[in-house]
């Protein structure tokens, strides 16, 4: 896994619908958990997560209502830790006693000896400042021995600042962190990116693979190969399943002989080529930007932030738009690099699975060549049925035409 990116992403206020989200593709991330408002707009909750770990969706729609608490969580997939991220939303005008009973009630539900808590999320409640709505918060989160861990400002506006932004962990299993601010400019409020130290996911990345050799060179050798080869022990055979098991064991030997295997390392595919150092010169620039209007009236800073802004969404488009044309053009098989663009845009992946059981005339089965019979049968027979159906379609259509009727009463 790349040691720089995270490996959970929490977001709050997505103000995206179920269906729009689902479709979201965020590059080396899957979406673990969401909730999107019912009857509101805007608002929401989600959690991405690295391709690389395995995680167990939460489903808290129940427990969750507009405003006053929009919640989702997940727990990781790991033998060495049983951690559940819960991210929470609460809306400034949200009713407040709905949002610590509802909470709550969820920690009663999810609570074990074994499960650690990661919260965070916008719970619109400033911890740089005392008040009651803190207090009554801090009271319910200790009875599980969570605590916040954000002390810093994460919304900052002209002359005011805030953390209504917060992380709760246990201290006392999850000793070894540390959190800060991560200013993306993407937002009104701060990032807050926090590193547990003290955590083995595990997540599964091998470095290598094993692959074939498959190219132009390997390709014409193998078909020198096939036609080089006598088949003599092919046609000498008279027994058809004979015939069958001396032309696979030739073509096999010629097969392995001519693409053979190879140990390579995994590369990211995913890698976004089309980032420049330009543009990342220009993003972090942007940034800088972003910080200097913030904390500064000048609308004419202001405005110029918000034209560079504009600027580089297009030219982040345009670099994007260039690197896939030249993919393309480059390509000797257009039409599967265009589909495996916009898999990479869409976040759509191949996934192959197995048939392991599979229901015959009523009885279930998991024996390979029961199934494997039954898929043949019923591929086989599919043409002569589609045939006949179409026949028995025709003949029904005939004997409700008229002119049916009247040449069967002449004759």
């Amino acid at each position: 896994m790349n040691s720089n990116l995270p490996h959970i992403l929490c977001l709050t206020e997505h103000h995206m619908k179920q269906l729009e989200l689902e479709h979201l593709h965020l590059e080396n991330y899957n979406l673990g958990a969401r909730y999107c408002r019912k009857t509101l707009e805007k608002g929401g909750v989600s959690i991405f997560v690295h391709e690389n770990l395995k995680f167990t969706k939460i489903n808290l729609e129940d427990y969750c209502k507009d405003q006053d608490l929009e919640a989702c969580a997940l727990k990781l997939d790991s033998p060495f830790s049983n951690i559940c991220i819960l991210t929470l939303y609460r809306a400034p005008s949200g009713n407040f006693d709905h949002f610590i009973n509802r909470l709550e009630t969820i920690l009663n539900v999810l609570h074990s000896s074994k499960v650690e808590f990661i919260i965070c999320g916008d719970i619109n409640i400033n911890y740089l400042i005392d008040s009651n709505r803190k207090l009554n918060l801090d009271s319910l989160l200790s009875s599980y021995n969570l605590s916040s861990t954000v002390n810093f400002p994460t919304r900052v506006q002209n002359n005011s600042s805030s953390a209504i932004d917060n992380i709760f962990i246990d201290n006392s299993k999850l000793r070894d962190y540390t959190v800060g601010p991560f200013i993306n400019g993407l937002s009104d409020h701060d990032a807050q990116l926090i590193e547990i130290n003290n955590i083995d996911l595990q997540p599964s990345n091998q470095q290598y693979q094993t692959v074939r050799k498959i190219n132009k060179h390997t390709m014409a050798d193998f078909v020198t190969k096939l036609s080089n080869e006598s088949w003599d022990n092919v046609f000498d055979s008279n027994n058809i399943d004979s015939k069958f098991n001396c032309f696979l064991n030739t073509y096999l030997r010629i097969f392995y002989s001519s693409f053979p295997l190879k140990i390579v390392k995994n590369e990211n595919k995913n890698k976004s080529t089309w980032i420049t150092i330009g543009i990342k010169t220009s993003c972090k620039h942007k940034r800088q930007l972003y910080l200097a209007s913030r904390d500064s009236n000048d609308p004419r800073l202001k405005s110029h932030y918000k034209m560079y802004c504009k600027i580089l969404s297009k030219v982040i488009k345009e670099a994007k738009q260039n690197n896939y044309n030249s993919q393309i053009l480059k390509s000797n098989n257009k039409i599967k690099t265009t589909w495996d663009i916009v898999k990479v845009e869409s976040g759509k992946k191949s996934v192959n699975e197995d048939v392991q059981s599979l229901n015959i005339e009523g009885k279930s089965t998991n024996n390979p060549q029961a199934i494997a019979s039954a898929f043949n049968e019923y591929f086989l027979s599919l043409a002569e049925k589609t045939y006949s159906n179409n026949n028995n379609n025709n003949n029904n259509n005939n004997n409700n035409n008229p002119i049916y009727y009247l040449s069967r009463a002449f004759n």
